[in-house]
């Protein structure tokens, strides 16, 4: 019982020494705490490769079709990001390309899905769904309060 005192009394001061004080500057804390502007980053960056694949599972686009149809979806993408994946994805196999006459300038290489890549494709759907249904399950649950095997500071004090 001492020890789940001891325990429960340590992560009750950490609480209260990360609170903000009045008047304080709230920058030093703000800096211990998760920048979510990269882990937004990080999230793009990490379904760029899959968004990339469901686009040309539709039909074969050149580089600046996909990244305009990824800002239509809301998917800010520059061209130094997707062209080291494009020729990632074209060396491992899951894309080629075929050069496209273009009435507006310079041939286009068009990118397009192997095999290969329909089965990443595939793959990456299923990962996906398991992602968004465990995140959906854990958003459902509802919010419990700080408990330490059933001591809270109003049984503890």
């Amino acid at each position: 019982m001492l020890c789940k005192v001891l325990i429960f009394c340590i992560l009750l001061r950490q609480i209260v020494d990360t609170a903000p004080r009045p008047g304080a500057n709230l920058l030093p804390i703000r800096s211990r705490i998760m920048n979510v502007d990269n882990a937004k980053s990080q999230m793009r960056k990490g379904m760029l490769e899959y968004c990339v694949l469901l686009l040309l599972r539709k039909e074969p686009s050149y580089a600046n079709d996909i990244i305009n149809r990824l800002k239509s979806v809301e998917m800010i993408v520059v061209e130094g990001t997707l062209y080291p994946l494009l020729t990632r994805l074209k060396k491992d196999g899951m894309l080629s390309y075929e050069w496209r006459e273009s009435t507006q300038g310079p041939p286009r290489k068009y990118y397009a899905l192997t095999a290969q890549g329909e089965l990443a494709l595939a793959e990456l759907d299923g990962a996906w769904n398991e992602l968004a249904r465990t995140v959906g399950l854990l958003k459902a649950e509802s919010p419990a309060r700080l408990t330490l095997d059933g001591f809270t500071p109003s049984t503890i004090l």
